[in-house]
């Protein structure tokens, strides 16, 4: 049986800030954009979610449920130094580290000799250990799957363990909310409480081939064993990275091709970047635009080489931009770079015609 450690950071961009900046202790803190504007909450401190606000929220309105809220700007670059920081005193631990994000991780520490071989131990000592040398609070989740483990460390956070053990999984399944499960999306769980299945207990009585017509066969089979606490999900060291992009919201809905295409170039310089610091190359490149009343749409391109640099990108760019539909102003874009190569995997062919 395995002994998995599910490792999530407490408000981890607000926790940075507060630490660097005293004035931020103890207050109503946002990290993200202009709440002026059309920035999206990055992080909320645990001061300001009593008011309402969470990640991904839009910067106005949790100035309209905080107006004393302190808005600050993400410091990525600070981020990904302390994640790095994090991810080197989980390797004490063991090898088996695989990171969901800057700021959580699975570990698994089955037949570790840490701390008598105890994952609880092993999880509390992980949670000092980040404390005594970044200065920032972890919680823990600890069980024999992934997926206990990651609904775990949310019970007592934040700076908590919670533990699940196998004898405790089944009345715990049987009583928790279908919401509560890592998982089961937000139309899947309104398509079951329409069904009156709320809990875990009321999904176990649904049969497989039930749950197989509703939800499809993955999903179906999927939903099927984690109401049985099921998860055989190995915990993964190295992660595919399947795609990287980034995206901009205007100040205001814009209909000028010069403004809209200098934003696309902006983005795909800024993830062009990004590729070339992960060591990474791209053969796709997708274009993303999201119009005033929300809709949006994606159009991509691939290539047989790679993109060499930025600008090697800009006429396949200009092309996707010149065969959206335009009957809308245009709020978003974004860029995005897939089917991606690590420089280190790829054999240059050589040009038959080449000095």
């Amino acid at each position: 049986m395995r002994k998995i450690i599910h490792l999530d950071m407490d408000a981890f961009f607000a926790s940075v800030e507060q630490r660097d900046n005293p004035a931020y202790r103890g207050k109503p803190l946002v990290v993200g954009g202009d709440p002026n504007g059309r920035g999206v909450v990055a992080a909320a401190s645990y001061e300001i979610r009593s008011f309402g606000v969470h990640s991904a929220m839009s910067c106005y309105e949790a100035k309209k449920r905080c107006p004393h809220a302190i808005f600050v700007r993400p410091r990525f670059d600070v981020y990904r130094g302390i994640s790095t920081q994090i991810r080197d005193i989980m390797g004490r631990l063991t090898d088996l580290v695989e990171p969901l994000s800057l700021d959580e991780a699975y570990l698994d520490v089955t037949g570790q000799p840490h701390c008598g071989g105890s994952a609880t131990l092993m999880a509390n000592w992980l949670r000092q250990a980040i404390f005594d040398e970044t200065g920032l609070t972890a919680s823990a989740g600890v069980s024999f799957n992934k997926m206990l483990a990651k609904i775990a460390s949310d019970i007592n956070k934040p700076n908590g363990i919670a533990v699940i053990t196998p004898d405790m999984a089944d009345k715990f399944l049987s009583e928790l909310p279908i919401e509560r499960f890592f998982g089961i999306g937000k139309a899947s769980t309104k398509r079951l409480h329409e069904m009156g299945v709320s809990t875990g207990g009321e999904l176990r009585k649904l049969p497989l081939d039930e749950l197989v017509q509703l939800f499809g066969n993955k999903r179906g089979q999927f939903y099927h064993d984690i109401a049985h606490g099921k998860d055989e999900r190995a915990v993964k060291p190295e992660r595919v990275r399947k795609s990287i992009g980034t995206e901009i919201t205007f100040l205001h809905n814009s209909n000028d091709d010069d403004f809209i295409l200098a934003q696309i170039f902006g983005e795909n310089e800024s993830t062009f970047a990004d590729l070339g610091k992960r060591k990474l190359t791209a053969h796709t490149v997708t274009l993303k635009i999201k119009y005033s009343d929300f809709s949006q749409i994606t159009r991509s391109v691939s290539v047989k080489s790679p993109f060499k640099h930025s600008d090697s990108v800009k006429p396949y760019l200009i092309d996707l931009f010149h065969h959206i539909p335009r009957e809308l102003p245009i709020r978003l874009v974004g860029v995005t770079f897939s089917n991606l190569t690590h420089l280190d995997d790829m054999v240059e062919q050589l040009d038959l015609f080449d000095g």
